[in-house]
């Protein structure tokens, strides 16, 4: 369950009549989710078929019998949403067997060495996750492990350790799974990178790592019943920019939520952040960043807002001098905080889910893609696209004389 408070902390920055000016629009967005032009949100085969499911799971079973490190290369949506969900429900030390290592998501020749050096003597099976296959930077890590593979199997052997997710029908990556009779799974064509976790792109490393992926498609599936909530909430959050509230602070109480707001600033950032519009989204992890960015906030420029996440229920830690669990200190800092930033310049929102679970999780992401969307219709931009990402793109590609083949 996801239960909010948009009000409390927010009534002296905007009322009713700064959110009644969404009304119509706000009407017209929920109509488009319910059987409307946006309506196939609703339908999880959009996203994976029954038949895919099964061969997620049974591929899963496979990599997790078979490989010491299981190598997932992909950057941006093909990566963020599947690390947000991993880091949230996996436990922090001790992860079960296979290791999961996500690469492709930089340049760095100093991270690349460790890795190499890793990885040299342990069984590799990789997952290479792009639509196009032209991506620069999974498509130099492939290249990379490709080639450490090649010196370590015969190519009846890659054909089992060598996984591609992409487009359905064309690309380069597409293409090499053709000709080389590699293993693909598809990126469904209407679902973009960054709403993609609960396609093959992310289903299929969270089924590796041991994570329910059936109960989370159950939690996403639920979560539609949060659809108008998710359609207040970006209300609320553009009607706060009009009060010139330009960033958003996604915050977060829980550490294990950390990667969840790394996410959360790209869904928001590139799916709004267009013709120049948009709200700046960046991450706090509390009571942490209390000591820093909390000063900010409480005494700072007055252009921030908070989203706040919350888990109602934590493991029990007795924390004897108060006569507390480590829970019930956490709820009290949490809204003291509120209470603080508000009393001064800082209006939060506030959103908490049930436990920090698959169901939840699902629950969670389906909410804020929604939001994501909604908001973006809002103030007249296309949610789907991210032409400023594609510029850079353009002129590294140039530079290098337009070498993109493996």
């Amino acid at each position: 369950m996801i239960k909010s408070d948009f009000n409390k902390y927010t009534s002296k920055f905007i009322n009713g009549v700064d959110k009644a000016k969404f009304n119509k629009i706000a009407k017209t967005i929920l109509k488009s989710f319910n059987g409307g032009d946006l309506s196939y949100w609703n339908d999880i085969n959009s996203f994976v078929s029954k038949d895919e499911l099964n061969s997620i799971i049974e591929a899963s079973t496979y990599v997790r019998n078979n490989c010491d490190v299981f190598i997932v290369i992909g950057i941006g949506g093909s990566y963020m949403g599947t690390k947000a969900i991993m880091e949230a429900l996996l436990p922090t030390f001790n992860k079960n067997a296979p290791e999961i290592i996500f690469l492709g998501t930089n340049l760095s020749s100093s991270y690349y060495r460790e890795v190499i050096d890793y990885i040299k003597d342990k069984d590799i099976i990789v997952n290479v996750i792009s639509k196009s296959g032209n991506t620069l930077e999974p498509n130099i890590a492939f290249d990379i492990v490709k080639y450490i593979m090649e010196g370590k199997y015969s190519e009846d052997e890659l054909r089992d350790r060598i996984i591609i997710t992409t487009d359905a029908s064309k690309g380069s990556l597409r293409e090499l799974a053709n000709k080389e009779g590699y293993f693909t799974f598809q990126i469904p064509a209407k679902i973009g990178g960054r709403f993609s976790v609960f396609t093959p792109v992310g289903l299929f490393p969270l089924a590796v790592s041991g994570i329910d992926i059936i109960n989370l498609l159950e939690g996403f599936i639920a979560g539609y019943e949060y659809t108008a909530m998710a359609i207040d909430y970006a209300v609320v959050r553009e009607a706060l920019f009009r009060k010139k509230k330009q960033v958003e602070a996604f915050t977060v109480y829980e550490e294990k939520l950390y990667y969840f707001t790394e996410w959360l600033k790209q869904l928001f950032a590139e799916t709004q952040g267009k013709k120049g519009k948009g709200i700046l989204p960046i991450s706090i992890v509390n009571t942490r960043d209390l000591h820093s960015l909390g000063q900010f906030l409480q005494q700072g420029n007055d252009i921030i807002f908070e989203t706040v996440i919350g888990v109602e229920t934590a493991p029990v830690i007795k924390v004897v001098k108060y006569d507390k669990t480590l829970q019930e200190i956490n709820r009290i800092a949490e809204d003291k905080v509120c209470v603080a930033h508000y009393s001064d310049k800082t209006p939060s929102l506030v959103i908490h889910i049930d436990a920090l679970d698959e169901y939840c999780l699902g629950e969670l992401v389906r909410f804020f893609i929604t939001a994501a969307i909604s908001g973006a219709l809002l103030i007249d931009v296309n949610p789907f696209d991210q032409p400023g990402v594609e510029k850079y793109k353009q002129l590294i590609k140039e530079s290098l004389n337009n070498i993109f083949i493996f």
